[in-house]
């Protein structure tokens, strides 16, 4: 018996002491398996003792059993809570789909109730304000009290580690300026546009009814007419909630021509012209790819399709509806821009463009080279970053496919200023903008007016529970559950759309001024400073480089990046010149 009790301290002593020396791997097998019983054995992969004797796994199921058994010299009580639980036991006993329930009666759904709180208490009780993603508390809770018109200072000092590698900065000036009084908006329209767009610095991103409940799209269209600035609607089509707010919209198109869409779903121009001559639509926008799932199509089950869906939409009632990962009307860079051409005469002249997230370099040479020889312009070019947001994306496409905001941004940016056309086509960024400083740096990297989309979701009071795609959204913004969407109150919800955009907007007209700027399209990357390790910063303008006026044109100071895309670019298609 001691010999027993000898061996089992030695080993509890091994596992759990980090300074006491520890007994080799090849002597373990040595200890006899009658002092240390295979269901007690460490795991050396894990850091845990699996208890995996028979007692702890049915010994819930059979006190349940006996409880059953007594019921009739137990308490009331007992039976109504027995009962529920023996018929969970059983029915774990029985299944065949988890092998968990089938060892593990009843105590197997401790994990299923582990794993749905985890995210929360992770949230609340683990994680820094610095650490949350893709966003963390600290811009959460600027957002909300901007939203809230609350105190948005920050006292004490900052909390990021200003020597980590990656922490960025912008320089400011000695002769500093005050933020204009009147702020700045910008005009969208080229010299094929009869009808220009004047658009605020930051705008509501698409996103689709349908993805979002009516109550949080018809507080969005409010806040933005209250704001003064456009709501996308996203590929969803025109709902009635987005008309009910009374905001500008951008009508974005997708492969699916949701609102213009045939009998065998390709483009209809005769229910385009009728939608876009509504006066609340002010822009076009064609969708080639979004940013969190670039190149992926999708579809919508006939389950989801409800007749307010189906109506909206133009699609059949209950019937599964597919949006293609490619669109149907055109396939060349410079079908493109014809049917940018067509749509810009069936809307009487408002401005038409694109957004894409930036894929293969030469195939957006290619549109360019297209333009410079069909003399058929977009109005803009709306950049998305593969860091957006989605209801619902595959993970390896949100992960790892397509290019970052910052980089995508900058070479749009260069590859129209470097064939002169910059000057005629706007450029809009969005990804991941949540405040002031995010637009500053868009901005110098080429951006006209930024786009929000998640930021503006917590503004509506968006919990970060990233439980869009299940229905379940708890405050009601991403869901088509009508009991859900009642907790949304449209009034003080759109309020406080419109404070958030204000607020942001004048951070970054605060920032300018602090930098001796007078207006955002000032900025460059030679303003802003990246930390490389904690010894070595260098300006942005490094990582950046930005190409001057008609580089393109005259082959002028390329380097072989530049040079290698633009050589590979073919106007009459989309495949790279061999």
């Amino acid at each position: 018996m001691s010999r027993l009790f000898c061996f089992r301290l030695l080993f509890f002593v091994r596992q759990n002491s980090s300074t006491s020396p520890k007994i080799p791997r090849g002597c373990v097998p040595c200890v006899p398996d009658a002092v240390f019983p295979q269901r007690w054995r460490h795991n050396r992969r894990s850091a845990a003792v699996v208890p995996d004797s028979f007692v702890f796994r049915y010994l819930p199921f059979l006190l349940v059993v006996l409880a059953a058994l007594a019921l009739p010299v137990l308490p009331l009580w007992t039976g109504l809570l027995s009962l529920p639980l023996l018929l969970l036991g059983c029915w774990d006993l029985l299944q065949q789909r988890h092998s968990l329930f089938r060892n593990y009666p009843i105590i197997g759904h401790l994990r299923i109730l582990a794993e749905s709180v985890r995210p929360m208490v992770y949230q609340y009780f683990v994680e820094s304000d610095t650490e949350g993603k893709p966003f963390d508390r600290e811009q959460r809770s600027l957002i909300y009290a901007r939203a809230k018109n609350e105190l948005s200072t920050h006292p004490f000092g900052t909390e990021r580690d200003v020597t980590r590698t990656g922490y960025e900065w912008v320089n400011h000036s000695i002769a500093a300026k005050a933020p204009p009084a009147t702020v700045p908006r910008v005009r969208i329209g080229g010299s094929a546009c009869a009808q220009p767009y004047d658009s605020a610095l930051l705008n509501i991103s698409a996103m689709s009814f349908g993805s979002l409940s009516g109550a949080a799209i018809r507080a969005l269209s409010t806040g933005a007419a209250q704001g003064g600035f456009a709501h996308d609607t996203g590929e969803g089509a025109i709902s009635p909630y987005h008309l009910e707010g009374g905001a500008d919209l951008i009508w974005e198109l997708g492969t699916g021509y949701y609102g213009c869409r045939s009998a065998d779903g390709g483009f209809d121009p005769d229910a385009f012209a009728r939608k876009a001559e509504l006066p609340a639509v002010r822009m076009i926008e064609v969708k080639l790819s979004q940013g969190a799932k670039p190149g992926h199509g999708g579809i919508l089950p006939g389950a989801k399709v409800t007749a307010e869906i189906a109506a909206t939409r133009g699609i059949p009632e209950g019937k599964d509806c597919l949006s293609p990962p490619y669109h149907r009307a055109f396939s060349t860079p410079i079908e493109l821009l014809e049917f940018i051409a067509q749509l810009r005469t069936l809307a009487s002249g408002k401005p038409v463009g694109f957004k894409l997230c930036v894929g293969h370099r030469w195939e957006f040479m290619a549109i360019v080279k297209a333009m410079l020889e069909t003399d058929i312009k977009p109005d803009f070019i709306v950049i998305d970053g593969n860091e957006g947001g989605t209801g619902a994306a595959p993970v390896e496409f949100a992960d790892h496919v397509g290019t970052p905001l910052r980089d995508g941004l900058l070479f749009a940016r260069n590859a129209l200023v470097g064939c002169n056309l910059k000057d005629e086509i706007r450029l809009g960024a969005a990804g991941k903008v949540a405040g002031g400083f995010d637009m500053a740096i868009c901005m110098a990297l080429g951006a006209d007016w930024c786009n929000a989309a998640r930021a503006f979701m917590f503004a509506l009071g968006c919990l970060q529970s990233q439980s869009c795609h299940t229905n379940h959204c708890p405050v009601g913004v991403a869901t088509q559950d009508p009991l859900r969407q009642r907790a949304l109150h449209v009034t003080s919800k759109a309020a406080r759309v419109a404070r958030f955009q204000e607020q942001t907007v004048h951070a970054l007209l605060e920032i300018v001024g602090a930098v001796g700027l007078e207006h955002p399209h000032e900025l460059e990357p030679r303003h802003f400073f990246h930390r490389h390790s904690s010894r070595v910063s260098a300006r942005l303008s490094e990582s950046y480089p930005l190409l001057l006026p008609g580089a393109l044109l005259d082959g002028s100071d390329l380097d072989t990046v530049w040079q290698r895309a633009w050589d590979l670019a073919q106007p009459h298609t989309f495949a790279p010149a061999q």
